[in-house]
């Protein structure tokens, strides 16, 4: 898989880091994106998640070769609520950041990290 974004990254360094780090690395994107819409800059908005799908696209692949099907299930879940929201043009904060908090309660490590931010 060629990146656009994350050009240096491959899979085999994705899948060293664990699930709740590599939740919180898109979880990053989604935080950005929320500064974003606040600030009407909408093409930005939609760079965020684009660059996000990059990320869960690797984490899509690494839970694949795990066979971890629970949380690939999850994961695949939350990456259709992405599309609908980076389809829908203009999310309103408050979707970005429900967004955010789903993807942060996929893992109680990311959740416990994150939780009392969100």
């Amino acid at each position: 898989m060629n990146l656009k974004y994350h050009r240096t990254l491959t899979k085999d360094k994705w899948v060293l880091f664990p699930f709740s780090k590599q939740l919180l690395m898109i979880a990053n994107e989604l935080n950005r994106a929320n500064k974003w819409i606040e600030e009407k800059d909408f093409n930005e908005q939609k760079l965020c998640y684009e660059r996000a799908f990059e990320l869960l696209y690797l984490t899509i692949q690494s839970l694949q070769d795990t066979k971890d099907t629970r949380k690939l299930r999850e994961i695949l879940r939350f990456k259709e609520i992405l599309a609908s929201l980076y389809n829908k043009g203009i999310p309103s904060i408050e979707e970005n950041k429900k967004l955010l908090k789903a993807l942060v309660l996929l893992d109680k490590d990311s959740f416990s990290m994150l939780g009392n931010s969100i």
